[in-house]
């Protein structure tokens, strides 16, 4: 039997974002994070809640979370490539840094403390991107960055407030067998998972037993919900398609005028803007005054 994929931001969310798998993603965040920065328990910021998903509510797919520490993470898995997407982990990064301090706001005054707040409440943020496209142009599929100096790369304890880590799931080449490091058993089964049932897993992803859960929960999401991820899965192939459709059919115009052309064919197939802005480069503000435009 086989099983709904692990890699449609949907499924993502509810496997990873939902308060009774929060072991699963601490298990992802630690595979990923060096061996001292692992993080011994999170909170969930935004947890995956199903009526907000058949009501409409979620447009944005990411997971928050806060670990013991106070530091943030927002992780994230994008199945569709973009050229602007480094430019979207930063703006990720910077939203999440920047609204801190309305977050440390509202909680004093919930407790009615003193809502004196300063730089000194910030604290760091790391975005993780799970990408199911390449994006750089080497073989690397593990990928770090920080601010440091540029001639030491010494770190300062001040400037110590940025992560980013990227993971092109479809970089990674088993090296053997068997796949060694946790990091390696979460790529496996994230490109694998939907070719198995709980009962077929292979050894070393049922080994570790956060993936063995993880495998237990998307059964159970194929035999509870198929229809509906189905139809999400079905979804994210027709956009894919006229994505790339779109894309094509104006690439003989000039630079602005395609960006706009690109923009109206994918409003007329009813994408976001936040989609079309990442996949265009065009502005939000314009693309709703093309859409508006549209309408008349």
């Amino acid at each position: 039997m086989g099983k709904v994929n692990p890699k449609i931001d949907l499924v993502f969310k509810k496997l990873f974002g939902s308060e009774e798998n929060k072991d699963i993603l601490l298990s992802l965040i630690n595979a990923i994070l060096p061996q001292e920065q692992q993080v011994a328990k999170i909170t969930l910021k935004n947890p995956y809640n199903v009526s907000d998903y058949a009501e409409g509510k979620l447009s944005i797919l990411d997971i928050k979370a806060e670990g013991e520490d106070g530091r943030l993470f927002d992780v994230e898995m994008q199945i569709r490539g973009s050229k602007y997407y480094g430019k979207r982990a930063l703006f990720y990064w910077a939203k999440i840094f920047g609204s801190q301090l309305d977050y440390v706001f509202e909680e004093k005054q919930d407790n009615d403390e003193s809502v004196e707040i300063g730089y000194s409440d910030l604290k760091k943020c790391i975005v993780i991107s799970l990408m199911d496209f390449n994006f750089f142009d080497d073989k690397k599929y593990y990928r770090f960055y920080t601010l440091k100096d540029a001639e030491t790369n010494e770190k300062h304890k001040d400037l110590d407030y940025l992560d980013l880590y990227f993971i092109e799931l479809k970089k990674y080449k088993r090296k053997s067998e068997n796949p060694n490091t946790i990091l390696e058993r979460w790529i496996t089964f994230l490109n694998t998972a939907h070719k198995y049932d709980n009962k077929t897993l292979p050894k070393e992803l049922a080994e570790i037993k956060e993936i063995r859960k993880a495998s237990q929960k998307l059964d159970a999401m194929y035999l509870d919900e198929k229809d509906y991820y189905d139809a999400q899965q079905k979804f994210w192939l027709d956009q894919n398609a006229l994505m790339k459709e779109a894309i094509e059919k104006a690439k003989e115009e000039g630079e602005l005028n395609s960006k706009i052309e690109i923009a109206k064919n994918l409003i007329r197939r009813n994408l976001r803007n936040e989609d079309i802005a990442e996949d265009t480069g065009l502005p939000t503000t314009q693309i709703e005054k093309l859409r508006k435009e549209m309408k008349k």
